[in-house]
C-alpha cells in the first residue's frame, strides 16, 4: 500500500527561477531600490553604493573556484540562459546547475525577463588572477554576432593578425590602436591591427584603446571563458588508518591538553605572572611555562590563548595592586566538570577565536616580536579559515588521514580553491590550524576524530559522547621508587595531580609521567602552609606500596629545618639590660599601641617608627636614648631655628605693584593672541588626534619633514624624525632620516606632531620625491 504523504519531485531550475522571480526579486528591489528607480548621487548614495559593494564582496569571499567562475560567466555574457550558462563555464552541466543555484540562493545573480544577470555590481568587485574566478574576458557586446560567425571570422583573419589576437587575449584583453585608423574597410587594412578592427574582432574605443569583445574571447577558448576545468579541485594526498588509532590519538592529545591548562591556571592563581604595559605575556613568563609544561613557545602560547578565549584568563590586580595575568571564577566550575566537557568547551573556544597564536614571537612594528595575549595578535581571517580547514578535512572518509610530508600542502590547495579570494597570508593560517587542531584533540595522527565531526556540526551531546570513550582513564595511585621518584603509570585524577605538582617536578613524559622529589620541591608545599604530618599522609594514600625510608627521611629533614629563621617587620627595637623593665613595659596597657613584642629576654621589637616610639616612651616615665647602626648612644641637640628680618610693605606700595603685575598679564595676552592669529593659517605642532592627522595630511601634500612623538609596544616613547608618504588604514608610511628607509607607524600610537624648524616645502612628482638618493 502506497503511502499518504508522498515525497514531492524535485523542482527543475526552471520553476527554481519562476519561485525566485516571484519572491526573491521583490525582496532585492525592496532592499536595493536603486535597481529598479535611479537615485539621486547625493553623499547618501555615495555611502549607500560603498555599502553595497562591501556587501558583494563579502559575499564573493564565501565562494569557491566554481561557483565564481559562473558568476564571472553570467558578467561576461551579459545575460544568458541556464542553458547557455552551461556551455560557458567549462565544468559538468550538474555542477555548474548547482553552483547557479547558490548564486541566486545568495542574491549575487537575478532573473530578468531576457535572461538571468548579474548584479551590476559584480563586475567591479570580481576581480584578481584567473584562480580568484576571474576568466579575464569583457562582457559581450550588445548585438553580438552568432558564435559561428565569429569563429568564421577567426579562421578567415592572416597568420599576423591572430597572433596579434593571441597575445591580446593573453595579456588582458586590452591594447592600444597606435596609427591605426579607428574607422576600416577590410580591403583598406593596411595592418593586422587594422584587418582586425574591420573584422569586428576588436573593438576601438574613444580613448584610443581597443578591446578583445567577449564573444571572441569565448570564441578563441573553445566557447568557454576558460580553457582549463573549473570543477576540478585539488585532490588531498591521504593514507588509510585504524578509526579507531586515530580516536584514541585525538582523545589522548585532548585530555593532556586539558589537564596541562588546568595546571597552569592553577599555578597562576598562587603565582600570577604581570602583564605588560602594552597588555601581553611578557616573553620570559612563557618561556618558563613551556619548560614547566614541556611545551615549546608556539605550544605554550596556544595553551594561554586559548585560556583567555575560554574565558578561564583574564587580567587582575594582586594584593599589591599590580595587574597580573589570573584565573577567572569561571576556571573553578570549568575544572570541576568531566573531562569531555571541559574539552569541548575550550574547543569550542578556539574554534571561533579571530587570536593567532602562531604569530607570538614573529616581529611586529620595529622590529619588537609578538607577545602572547597582546591585542595586536588577532586577525578577521583567523575563525573563518579555521572552520573552512576543518570543513575540507570533515571531506575525507573516516580512516583517512593527511599523508606524511605531502598531506598538508595538498589541503593548503585544496582550501585555496575552495576560497579562492582569500589574501595569501591564509595559506599559512591553514598549516597553523592543522598543528593547533592536532594539540587540542580535534585531529588525531592526521585525520579528524568524531568528536570533531560533531563539533563542526555544533552537537556538544554528540561530540561528548564521540571522544569520552577514548579517553584515557585516570589513576589516583603512584609507583614511589627508592631513589625519590614516582612513577604515574597513566593519566593522575585532577586532585592528585595538583597535589603531586606542588610536592614534586616532573622529569619525563610518556607513557608513563616521572616525577621527582627534592628538597625544594617539598619546601614549596611547606610554603603553602602544609606540615610534615599531610605530607606523609598524603605520600601514604596515593602510593600503590609501601614509602620509600629515603622518601620520608627527606620530608621529615626538610620539616626539621623549615622555618628555623624567620624574617619578620619591625618599625624600631628596644635594647636594655633590665629584662624586668622591659617586661613591665610589655605589660603596661598605655603601650599598647605601640606594637611591642619581646624576641629576646634583653630585646623587643615595635611595629611603631622610631620618631613616634621615642616620645611615647618618654610619656610613659622612661628615659629612652637612640642607638647609632654602630652600637653607639647618639644624643643630638635640637637645632635653633631663626626667621630673616624683612620690613612689612607699605599698603600703598603693594597696589601700586599689584596694578603694574595686572598690566603686564594684560599686554602679554594681548601679544599672544596676535601671535596666534598670525600662525592660524599655518599650524606648526598638534597634540591632539584630529589636528596630528590634519597635520600629517598637509606634509605629505607639501613633501615636509615632520617630527612625531610615537609610543612602541613596550610603552616607550621616543621621537622620530620623518618625511610622510601615504596615510591609510589607521597607518603611516614615512621615510625614516635616522633610519635610511621607508617604515610604517600606526597612526593611533603617535602622540604628537610637530614641523621640523626650519623645514622647506618640497615639489616634485609622487610621494616619495623628498627621499634622498
Amino acid at each position: 500500500m502506497a503511502s499518504a504523504e508522498q515525497t514531492p519531485p524535485a523542482r527543475s531550475l526552471a520553476e527554481e527561477l519562476r519561485r525566485w522571480s516571484d519572491v526573491r526579486l521583490a525582496a532585492l528591489l525592496r532592499h536595493r531600490p536603486d535597481l529598479a528607480t535611479p537615485a539621486p548621487h547625493d553623499s547618501t548614495q555615495l555611502a549607500s553604493r560603498a555599502a553595497t559593494r562591501a556587501s558583494l564582496a563579502r559575499a564573493l569571499d564565501g565562494l569557491d573556484r566554481l561557483e565564481l567562475s559562473t558568476l564571472d560567466a553570467l558578467r561576461v555574457a551579459g545575460q544568458t540562459t541556464p542553458e547557455e550558462l552551461a556551455t560557458l563555464v567549462h565544468a559538468a552541466e550538474a555542477r555548474v546547475e548547482a553552483a547557479l543555484r547558490r548564486i541566486l540562493d545568495l542574491a549575487l545573480a537575478w532573473p530578468a525577463p531576457g535572461g538571468i544577470r548579474a548584479l551590476s555590481g559584480v563586475a567591479d568587485v570580481l576581480r584578481g588572477p584567473p584562480e580568484a574566478g576571474n576568466s579575464g574576458l569583457w562582457p559581450r557586446t550588445t548585438g553580438a554576432p552568432e558564435p559561428h560567425l565569429v569563429v568564421a571570422a577567426l579562421e578567415a583573419a592572416s597568420p599576423a593578425a591572430r597572433a596579434l589576437l593571441d597575445h591580446v587575449e593573453a595579456h588582458g584583453g586590452q591594447g592600444t590602436t597606435g596609427t591605426a585608423r579607428r574607422t576600416v574597410a577590410l580591403a583598406d587594412a593596411r595592418s593586422p591591427v587594422e584587418e582586425l578592427i574591420a573584422r569586428r574582432l576588436l573593438q576601438p574605443r574613444e580613448d584610443g584603446t581597443l578591446v578583445l569583445p567577449g564573444e571572441v574571447g569565448l570564441a578563441l577558448r573553445g566557447g568557454r571563458t576558460t580553457r582549463e576545468p573549473v570543477d576540478s579541485p585539488a585532490p588531498l594526498a591521504t593514507t588509510s588508518r585504524d578509526r579507531a588509532l586515530v580516536e584514541r590519538a585525538g582523545a589522548g592529545a585532548a585530555f593532556e591538553f586539558v589537564r596541562r591548562l588546568e595546571l597552569v591556571l592553577d599555578q597562576w592563581g598562587a603565582h600570577p605572572p604581570a602583564v605588560l604595559r602594552n597588555g601581553g605575556l611578557a616573553v620570559r613568563d612563557l618561556r618558563a611555562l613551556g619548560r614547566e609544561l614541556h611545551l615549546d613557545e608556539p605550544g605554550a602560547a596556544l595553551l594561554v590563548e586559548v585560556a583567555a578565549e575560554a574565558g578561564l584568563l583574564a587580567e587582575g590586580v594582586d594584593g599589591d595592586g599590580d595587574a597580573v595575568w589570573i584565573p577567572t571564577d569561571a576556571f573553578d566550575a570549568w575544572a570541576d566538570r568531566p573531562t569531555a566537557e571541559r574539552w569541548y568547551a575550550v574547543a569550542t573556544a578556539w574554534l571561533r577565536s579571530p587570536r593567532t597564536p602562531s604569530q607570538v614571537g614573529t616581529a611586529a612594528e620595529a622590529g619588537k616580536p609578538r607577545n602572547a595575549l597582546s591585542p595586536d595578535l588577532s586577525s578577521a581571517l583567523a575563525a573563518p579559515t579555521r572552520l573552512t580547514t576543518l570543513r575540507v578535512l570533515d571531506q575525507m572518509l573516516p580512516g583517512d588521514v593527511l599523508a606524511s610530508g605531502t598531506g598538508v600542502p595538498s589541503l593548503v590547495a585544496r582550501v585555496r580553491w575552495t576560497r579562492p579570494r582569500r589574501p595569501a597570508a591564509a595559506d599559512a593560517l591553514v598549516a597553523d590550524t592543522v598543528s593547533e587542531a592536532a594539540a587540542l584533540g580535534l585531529l588525531g595522527a592526521g585525520g579528524l576524530t568524531g568528536a570533531a565531526r560533531a563539533l563542526l556540526d555544533g552537537q556538544e551531546e554528540a561530540a561528548r559522547r564521540q571522544i569520552d570513550p577514548h579517553l584515557p582513564q585516570p589513576v589516583d595511585h603512584l609507583l614511589l621508587q627508592a631513589d625519590l621518584t614516582a612513577i604515574a603509570p597513566g593519566p593522575l585524577e585532577a586532585s592528585v595531580a595538583r597535589v603531586l605538582h606542588l610536592l614534586a617536578d616532573v622529569e619525563s613524559r610518556g607513557g608513563a609521567t616521572v616525577y621527582r622529589f627534592s628538597p625544594a620541591s617539598v619546601r614549596r608545599a611547606y610554603d603553602a602552609g602544609w606540615t610534615a604530618g599531610e605530607v606523609h599522609g598524603f605520600l601514604t594514600s596515593v602510593s600503590a606500596t609501601p614509602v620509600p625510608q629515603p622518601l620520608t627521611y627527606l620530608v621529615d629533614d626538610v620539616s626539621r629545618t623549615f622555618g628555623s629563621v624567620r624574617v619578620g617587620h619591625a618599625g624600631a627595637f628596644l635594647r636594655s639590660d633590665d629584662e624586668a623593665a622591659l617586661r613591665a613595659l610589655i605589660a603596661d596597657p598605655r603601650a599598647a599601641s605601640l606594637g611591642l613584642r619581646l624576641v629576646a629576654p634583653t630585646v623587643v621589637v615595635s611595629t611603631a617608627p622610631i620618631d613616634v616610639l621615642l616620645p611615647r616612651l618618654r610619656e610613659l616615665g622612661s628615659a629612652p636614648v637612640l642607638e647609632a647602626p654602630d652600637g653607639s648612644v647618639r644624643v643630638a641637640r635640637p637645632d635653633l631655628l631663626r626667621a630673616r628680618r624683612s620690613r612689612r610693605a607699605r599698603p600703598e606700595a603693594a597696589a601700586r605693584a599689584r596694578l603694574e603685575a595686572s598690566t603686564a598679564a594684560v599686554v602679554a595676552a594681548v601679544r599672544a593672541g596676535d601671535r596666534a592669529l598670525a600662525d592660524r593659517g599655518s599650524p606648526t605642532e598638534a597634540s591632539t588626534p584630529a589636528g596630528a592627522l590634519a597635520l600629517l595630511h598637509e606634509a605629505i601634500e607639501s613633501r615636509q619633514t615632520v617630527e612625531i612623538t610615537y609610543l612602541d609596544q613596550q610603552g616607550r616613547s621616543s621621537e622620530r624624525l620623518v618625511r610622510p608618504l601615504r596615510l591609510e588604514a589607521g597607518r603611516l608610511t614615512a621615510y625614516d632620516e635616522h633610519a635610511e628607509d621607508d617604515l610604517t607607524f600606526t597612526v593611533h600610537r603617535i602622540g604628537g606632531v610637530r614641523v621640523a624648524p626650519g623645514e622647506v616645502p618640497r615639489t616634485g612628482p609622487g610621494p616619495g620625491a623628498g627621499r634622498p638618493a
